[in-house]
């Protein structure tokens, strides 16, 4: 008969408690120092039903047996987004020291949420956010936070600038209208709809030009159909199938004409602003209302993070801050409160892992590193172009490169897509334009190479 459990045990630090810890620290050493990073492949449900049930026990099966369980069994049933052969949807390329940080955050249990609990977490965030609103050209004013993702963060900025309006409509005298609604492009990421739907306000999508390019004379069509009942502007600085920067400059001159908010979705693609010669790409930025960037994507930051930015902090606090008597003690303060400032309260320190990276290796490095996936796309791209069986669907504007293959159908796409990551040579999965099953690589990872691509499209025939 077992002893009964402990209250204290698990947080005790006993000689179990050390061997613990100093197991999982040492297999995230282990996988944080791979020199050849194993793609690896999802599992079926029943083979993972047979290889991994029953960890879940009354007693536990130990530290070294669950770590071992992970590493063997369900670890190599996750892809490595940081694979430089990892090329669908966005990967994700964290540094060794943002990798290495992540661990320090969550082992020294920071609450991020507040100024009174996390001062210095939130000083080192900030000092990241004040940099990167420097960057996009944004006033010394701004400010913002991290929250998990785009989706996050774009819901967080247009609840702000629906309050915004709604208080604007008051002081001039108007009734709010029947229905609120955003414009967006109808290349806009799908998050932008998602926040519509959570906000039980209507989408008005406006249409771009031949090349997938929102222009300021759509956007000015749609508000003039629309008129008061318009609360934001979604402009998008690099559309995730494509790599897509909208004429930014064009569509703020429109929002600022009649004063309404614009904020840019840069998820994926704000990131390239860092490049200089990419600044003239995103002219108009700087006018924005608010933007996101995540550098889970294209700063070499681990998951999740969002860096959602404000021209004017003190709006989102209007409309984001909660109300409760256990917050007063907060809320009563003049403290800089991450939670107040997106749809959240509980938040962790998610931006100090790009702040340890960015402190320990510089601006530049990151400079450098950004521009490494644009040369590259531009590369692939012409090798593409000199290919008898291969096609460009657009010219690359950042760093995603859409392709087809001549002759093929979405069968014969998803096929190859199957070997090659049976074969563990790359991860791209068809995508589509315009109806037309295509192929894109989007190139995050410095890692990733023109030898890897170019063997890639080699095995296209």
């Amino acid at each position: 008969m077992t002893d009964s459990p402990r209250p204290e045990r698990m947080h005790a630090i006993s000689a179990e408690t050390r061997h613990t810890v100093d197991d999982v620290l040492e297999y995230a050493r282990r996988r944080a120092l791979y020199e050849d990073i194993p793609l690896d492949k999802p599992m079926r449900p029943h083979d993972l039903a047979r290889l991994a049930s029953g960890s879940i026990t009354d007693d536990g099966i130990g530290a070294r047996r669950a770590i071992a369980l992970f590493e063997n069994v369900l670890a190599p049933a996750c892809l490595s987004t940081d694979h430089p052969g990892y090329l669908a949807f966005i990967p994700s390329a964290p540094s060794k020291a943002a990798l290495a940080f992540d661990v320090v955050v969550s082992a020294s249990a920071i609450y991020g949420g507040s100024w009174m609990e996390g001062a210095g977490a939130v000083f080192a965030e900030n000092e990241v956010l004040h940099w990167l609103a420097h960057e996009f050209g944004l006033p010394a004013t701004a400010g913002g936070v991290f929250v998990q993702g785009g989706t996050i963060g774009n819901l967080s900025a247009l609840v702000t600038a629906r309050d915004a309006a709604r208080h604007r409509s008051r002081e001039a005298g108007r009734p709010d209208p029947a229905r609120w609604a955003v414009v967006c492009s109808a290349e806009a990421h799908s998050s932008i709809a998602s926040a519509a739907a959570v906000m039980d306000v209507d989408i008005v999508t406006a249409a771009p030009d031949a090349g997938g390019r929102l222009h300021g004379d759509a956007v000015a069509a749609a508000l003039d159909e629309h008129g008061d009942a318009v609360f934001a502007v979604v402009a998008t600085g690099g559309t995730t199938n494509f790599g897509i920067v909208d004429d930014i400059a064009s569509i703020a001159d429109e929002t600022t004409a009649r004063g309404v908010w614009l904020h840019i979705d840069g998820a994926y693609g704000l990131a390239a602003m860092l490049a200089p010669r990419m600044r003239p790409t995103f002219a108009g930025v700087e006018r924005a209302d608010s933007v996101i960037v995540d550098p889970h994507k294209w700063l070499f930051a681990p998951f999740d993070a969002c860096a959602l930015i404000y021209r004017e902090p003190a709006l989102a606090l209007g409309a984001h801050t909660q109300k409760a008597e256990y917050l007063d003690t907060l809320t009563e303060t003049p403290d800089w409160n991450p939670s107040d400032l997106a749809v959240q309260l509980t938040r962790r320190a998610r931006g100090l892992p790009l702040w340890f990276s960015l402190a320990t290796h510089g601006t530049e490095q990151y400079r450098a590193t950004i521009e490494h996936g644009i040369d590259l796309a531009q590369q692939i791209a012409d090798e593409i172009t000199r290919r008898d069986t291969l096609s460009l669907v657009r010219d690359p504007q950042l760093s995603v490169v859409v392709f087809r293959r001549e002759g093929w159908t979405l069968a014969d796409y998803q096929a190859w897509s199957d070997r090659l990551l049976e074969d563990q040579r790359g991860f791209v999965v068809p995508s589509s334009h315009a109806g037309e099953p295509v192929l894109r690589f989007a190139i995050i990872s410095p890692l990733t190479t023109y030898e890897l691509l170019t063997d890639i499209l080699d095995t296209l025939g």
